[in-house]
């Protein structure tokens, strides 16, 4: 099957955009959503020191435990030069180490400092504060099946592991 021929049945009972309206592109809303959350993020977090970026990062390592630069890049959602420059900065400030991996010299693993822990803990109720504003009036049910359909959408377009 041609790539044209696939794309057009894959997307074959979709609703059309001009008959729709954007709001039926799902691509779109989770785009608004996602610049909202951002953009009252930074705001908040701006008085810790942080910004979404920098917050990614904190939320990766503490989630997932010291991490390579270009593990933390798919995390942080950006570039791999982009995220290195960030962790150097972060590094400048206190928040974050930097140490060569035991098992690759040429690589090297960014941890979580103190005071990097305690700017994520500072923030992380203003994130779940923004995350409970979107998912005001879902029940539990509803929230896990939101939870659900993301991670299912992710794993759909995964290019990595992570």
């Amino acid at each position: 099957m041609s790539n044209d021929l696939a794309l057009r049945h894959e997307t074959k009972g979709l609703p059309d955009l001009a008959d729709e309206g954007i709001e039926s592109f799902a691509p779109y809303l989770m785009n608004r959503i996602l610049r909202r959350y951002n953009t009252r993020m930074d705001k908040e977090v701006s008085a810790h020191g942080l910004n979404v970026p920098r917050l990614r990062v904190l939320a990766a390592l503490v989630a997932e435990g010291p991490q390579t630069i270009n593990n933390l890049a798919v995390f942080a959602i950006s570039e791999q030069s982009s995220v290195s420059r960030l962790v150097d900065q972060m590094e400048a400030e206190g928040l974050v180490t930097r140490e060569v991996s035991p098992q690759d010299s040429r690589v090297r693993i960014a941890s979580l400092t103190k005071l990097g822990r305690q700017r994520f803990d500072e923030s992380l109720p203003l994130m779940r504060a923004a995350e409970a504003d979107m998912l005001a009036g879902f029940s539990a049910a509803e929230r896990a099946m939101c939870i659900e359909i993301l991670r299912r959408m992710l794993r759909n377009i995964r290019e990595n592991p992570i």
